[in-house]
């Protein structure tokens, strides 16, 4: 009688894993598909036309960084303008959900920077590109002031892996962004199978041949191939695909410097005043600020020291100049404890878990420096430096590569634009300030620094007195040029979701809810 339990019981379980493993591909083995709302036809059926949508539906989170949910903010002077300069006059914008880094760029950071384009372009014809990349050590030197040190040691001297780059002009920290950018979707793919991992072996004397997005989605890029262990990828044929598009999901946008409006939102990290922030999908949020802070973190809104009791008490929570020849403090009680620019993640994070948005060193951000852009920019997303791009095609209608093997850009003309509502030139830097429009112009070298190559400083440095810590001061530096007061951060879009990962757009009633007659 016991065998014939056992027997029927193991029959049962033979028969539910059977039924289990049928519905995954649909009843009786018929596989399932997800549908169009707007034809019926099915999404990844080669039987009717084959149109693949990814099942990827959130952005992971790129190495290195932090995702800062967007919102409203007062962006611009939140004390007084001991300096005078009216070019931080307070407006309310809105910023979109993005990434930030965590921390600044460190010299370990742009050596290794260095070592793959040292590795790459090994070769007498791409000198110049290697030595345009280099950080200019010489921003050290003063004429009354010995710093001969930290010319020699600063950037090269594992001491200072640590430390945040600096002497890199915005050029140069752009051009981070882009190699960083392709960096990290060519390690992705080959996480995922779709490239040979070998690939990331063999980079000595690549030259052109080395992988760039851009160039790999268009086909101007052929890589080893891999082979994914689970490949879900499939053509319109039904048949499974090793050559990965964007689409897919699995690449994310590029790493860029953040807009000063996202710079500064960032640097407030206001979520941590947020007294009830929302956790989950379904739960709720207060849209309530309790103070306004004049420095990047909460700990002490107005103030530059820790107020808490216990051994932290009166430690400044961040590295700047005190006074006039006090950069740190007393022997026995050095209390910032840098006389220079101090390890990225040293001092006191923001709610956003950001580290050093106030001290340790300026840095850049993507616009272009006018004083009135507090009022001339858009109150969504504002920034002001866009040059319109697209993609060059040859006589042949083919997209081309560089000799560091980049797809060619050109810029969009005028008359390409002429004819749009929404802008009419290709070049909008001096839009309403500086443009024939405007009738403003600005005598650069004679009357004024600023022109379209000034860009954004933000954040104070080392050697900055404590009104500049404010992440709402604004100051500018020419595009071109480092100091050892200047480093970055690099910063990626968001898509999808605003609210982060695990949560869904927009407010979603359930259907019991939206039937409800209740008031």
């Amino acid at each position: 009688m016991q065998r014939l339990l056992n027997f029927k019981s193991l029959l049962f379980l033979s028969a539910v894993a059977l039924l289990f493993s049928s519905c995954k591909n649909g009843l009786f083995g018929k596989k399932k598909f997800e549908k169009s709302d707007v034809t019926g036809w099915n999404y990844n059926d080669k039987n009717m036309g084959g149109f693949n949508v990814s099942k990827e539906k959130e952005q992971n989170t790129g190495p290195g960084l932090v995702f800062v949910q967007g919102g409203t903010f007062t962006m611009g002077a939140t004390d007084e303008d001991v300096m005078g300069d009216w070019n931080n006059i307070p407006r309310r914008v809105t910023v979109s959900s993005f990434y930030i880094d965590k921390t600044e760029v460190a010299n370990v950071h742009y050596r290794e920077y260095l070592h793959w384009l040292e590795s790459v372009f090994d070769d007498p014809q791409y000198a110049t590109v290697v030595e345009a990349a280099r950080p200019d050590t010489l921003v050290w030197r003063e004429e009354l002031a010995y710093n001969e040190p930290l010319v020699e040691y600063y950037f090269r001297h594992p001491s200072y892996n640590y430390y945040p780059v600096v002497g890199v002009s915005w050029k140069q920290a752009n051009d981070f962004c882009l190699w960083r950018s392709d960096r990290v979707n060519e390690r992705i793919l080959v996480e995922k199978g779709y490239i040979n991992k070998n690939q990331l072996k063999t980079t000595q004397g690549q030259g052109q041949e080395n992988f760039n997005t851009q160039a790999y989605l268009k086909d101007l890029y052929q890589p080893q191939p891999g082979k994914p262990k689970k490949n879900p990828l499939m053509d319109a044929n039904g048949r499974p695909r090793t050559k990965v598009t964007f689409e897919d999901g699995y690449m994310l946008p590029n790493y860029r410097l953040p807009t000063e409006a996202e710079w500064e939102y960032a640097a407030y990290g206001y979520i941590n005043q947020n007294p009830k922030p929302k956790k989950k999908s379904n739960g709720s949020g207060e849209e309530l600020i309790k103070e306004k802070q004049v420095y990047s973190w909460s700990q002490n809104v107005n103030g530059l020291r820790d107020g808490r009791h216990g051994s932290w008490q009166g430690k400044f929570l961040a590295n700047f100049k005190r006074g006039s020849g006090d950069m740190m403090g007393v022997a026995g009680g050095l209390n910032d404890n840098a006389s220079i620019p101090g390890p990225v993640d040293a001092f006191y994070p923001n709610g956003f878990g950001l580290y050093n948005m106030s001290g340790n060193v300026n840095e850049w951000v993507a616009d272009v420096y006018r004083p009135l852009s507090s009022i001339d920019n858009d109150d969504f997303n504002p920034y002001r430096g866009n040059r319109f791009e697209k993609f060059k095609k040859n006589e042949n209608s083919e997209f081309e590569r560089d000799s560091l093997g980049r797809v060619v850009k050109e810029f969009v003309t005028d008359e390409e634009s002429k004819n749009r509502r929404n802008y009419q030139r290709g070049n909008v830097i001096d839009y309403l300030d500086g443009d024939s429009a405007s009738q403003v112009t600005y005598g650069y070298g004679k009357t004024t620094l600023i022109s379209d190559h000034a860009r954004v400083i933000k954040g104070g440095s080392w050697n900055d007195r404590a009104f500049w810590l404010s992440p709402g001061t604004r100051r500018f530096l020419d595009e071109t040029q480092g100091s050892s007061t200047v480093g970055f951060r690099c910063a990626m879009d968001r898509v999808g979701s605003q609210e982060g990962n695990g949560f869904k757009p927009g407010n979603n009633w359930s259907k019991r809810r939206q039937n409800s007659r209740k008031n």
